[in-house]
């Protein structure tokens, strides 16, 4: 007689980790606040055996069922997600002491952290570093050299020193080994800087506030400076420059750079001085600015 092979076990479902990294919080927080999964269920609105699902990891819950679920836990949706401070009882009483506090009580926070983990560079030291932030067509790497030429310091555009560690252009850096290597050169370049120049007036790249270690790390060892522009000078500025990449599609260029100025703008607000290069010329742009920084500096005008 033939033999009849058995039939084979059906294999095991592949779960995704982050869903079940999910799961696992969501039975974290149902333990925290001591409701069954019957009481959450009911609290949320969704079947038990939907919750079961998410709490397994086998069910990929719509955003509003998370939600729904969220607010049965007497929880945020970020902390259900992940969030950072909501990992430990000490990340969340740290984040009970400052919600809600107004943007100067928190930069306070900010200030007395770093002095206390050794964060922050001496006052003397961070004064004789200047950091140029902002846009693109801002004016960074003009006002830039003239402003270390008056004061006999060193000047270095932040992007070239990115290329010189990676081998590559700042492009080639995003295509071939994508935006988490980029920002590895990048915080490799801030480093070297502040290490190697006691006086220096440094150009940044416009994106650098997007990442908080490096921003957090610029702020603690340069006197940071926003060289704010027009949109619309922006933009002529950078196609005057040659780069004729924006005016492909004027319109849409415009309302990008709009939001990402917008989006960025909180940031670059941290600086320690704003500075508007749309309201005067180049020369007089220059001396006013050369005046304000001269005069913080504590150095002759």
């Amino acid at each position: 007689m033939p033999v009849v092979a058995a039939p084979a076990e059906p294999a095991e479902e592949v779960r995704s980790p982050f869903l079940v990294a999910l799961g696992e919080r969501v039975r974290l927080l149902r333990a925290r606040q001591g409701m069954t999964r019957k009481a959450v269920a009911q609290a949320a609105e969704v079947s038990e055996r939907h919750l079961a699902n998410l709490e397994y990891g086998t069910g990929n819950a719509s955003i509003l069922v998370l939600l729904q679920v969220a607010q049965a836990l007497h929880c945020s949706l970020a902390e259900m997600l992940g969030d950072i401070s909501t990992s430990s009882p000490e990340w969340l009483l740290i984040r009970e002491l400052l919600e809600h506090r107004s943007e100067a009580d928190l930069h306070r926070a900010r200030i007395t952290l770093s002095e206390m983990f050794g964060a922050a560079g001496s006052d003397h030291a961070r004064m004789s570093r200047i950091a140029l932030i902002g846009l693109r067509g801002a004016g960074k790497s003009t006002l830039g050299q003239r402003l270390a030429d008056d004061l006999g310091w060193p000047f270095i555009e932040l992007s070239r020193e990115i290329e010189k560690f990676a081998g590559c252009g700042i492009s080639e850096i995003h295509n071939l080994y994508g935006a988490h290597a980029y920002r590895r050169y990048e915080r490799r370049a801030l480093e070297e800087a502040i290490q190697i120049y006691p006086e220096v007036v440094i150009a940044t790249p416009g994106g650098l506030v997007s990442d908080s270690a490096n921003f957090n790390l610029m702020l603690a060892h340069c006197y940071t400076i926003w060289l704010q522009a027009d949109p619309a000078d922006h933009m002529a500025r950078v196609t005057a420059q040659g780069d004729l990449r924006p005016m492909a599609a004027s319109r849409e260029a415009m309302e990008d750079l709009k939001r990402i100025l917008e989006g960025r703008s909180a940031f670059y607000s941290k600086a320690d001085l704003s500075f508007d290069t749309s309201k005067h010329p180049l020369d007089e742009s220059f001396t006013a600015l050369r005046d304000r920084v001269r005069g913080d500096l504590a150095l002759p005008l």
